[in-house]
């Protein structure tokens, strides 16, 4: 049966720490390099859905694009390895790029620091990837590269949005980081932690990883945030979790920057948006093949026989 893990755009979160955060890693990017290859054109365009209205008719996705803008900025989150999402972030650069209207692109998939400014239009892939440190084990650049490349070879500058690794030690211990949401909120964090993690995360270690989700929220806000311009819009692109209204990255926001929100979304998700607090427009592309992502990471986990190296 198939079990898909409700909180897939978390996987990345626990590359942050020590030998459960590996064992994730490895199960999550496991199934993204298997699913980055899928040619993006084997799948029809997606339907949309406004989650106010899910009886709607579709729209195409430049119109429902059009039709949340204007936007100071515009967040699209995805599910890690489906490649319609992937495709959608490329066609949303290239849009708002050939209008005009692309200040900047803003990814989770590289660090804060980062950035491909200076970089020539006809910069080659290679150029791009080292200015953007880019970790190919983590984010296959098969599967992002043709995102970036779009935002490059329009003159758009890409920036690294994600936390660096080297402040994630010191995120884990920052409990300031447990008075920015809501109590509720927080709590619909600490539990998304736990789902995406299969619950096998040691108790004492789910407050410790929301901070690093709150704080990662935060680095890719303040890079946004830093990127504005007048009369453009910024693109941030994130893992689903992460864009959520009421949880994400617009938490970090003045009351005064108007964003919009999309989340892209496999039909047949268990984690459903169903609200259009949590988002403004909802895109449903076609399920992915069976997977159960919970008993590859227990296996991950699984000890070691005696004598046998890890």
């Amino acid at each position: 049966m198939h079990t898909q893990n409700p909180l897939l755009p978390f996987t990345t979160l626990a590359t942050a720490w020590r030998p459960w955060a590996a064992a994730w890693a490895l199960a999550s990017l496991g199934a993204l390099s298997g699913c980055a290859g899928h040619p993006a054109k084997a799948s029809p365009p997606p339907p949309l859905t406004d989650p106010a209205n899910p009886g709607s008719p579709a729209a195409s996705w430049t119109e429902r694009l059009q039709h949340l803008l204007p936007a100071d900025v515009l967040l699209l989150g995805e599910q890690h390895d489906a490649p319609d999402h992937q495709r959608l972030q490329r066609e949303a650069v290239v849009w708002l790029a050939g209008r005009g209207q692309l200040a900047a692109l803003v990814m989770e998939m590289a660090e804060r620091g980062h950035s491909t400014r200076g970089l020539p239009r006809d910069a080659s892939e290679a150029q791009a990837q080292a200015a953007l440190q880019w970790d190919d084990a983590a984010w296959p650049w098969k599967a992002y590269g043709p995102v970036v490349m779009a935002a490059v070879g329009a003159g758009v500058p890409v920036l690294g949005g994600n936390l660096p690794r080297a402040r994630m030690r010191a995120a884990m211990a920052n409990t300031a980081w447990d008075q920015h949401l809501p109590a509720p909120e927080l709590a619909q964090q600490q539990q998304a932690v736990r789902d995406g993690h299969c619950s096998l995360l040691p108790e004492s270690q789910i407050a410790p990883m929301t901070r690093i989700q709150i704080a990662r929220d935060a680095s890719m806000a303040q890079t946004a945030q830093e990127a504005l311009r007048s009369g453009q819009t910024v693109l941030l692109v994130a893992g689903g979790g992460h864009v959520l209204r009421h949880l994400g990255v617009p938490t970090h926001w003045p009351a005064t920057l108007v964003s919009k929100v999309v989340i892209a979304q496999v039909e047949h998700a268990s984690a459903a948006i169903k609200s259009g607090a949590e988002a403004d427009a909802v895109v449903l592309t076609p399920p992915l093949p069976p997977r159960d992502a919970c008993t590859e990471l227990r296996e991950q986990w699984r000890p070691a026989p005696p004598g046998q190296k890890v």
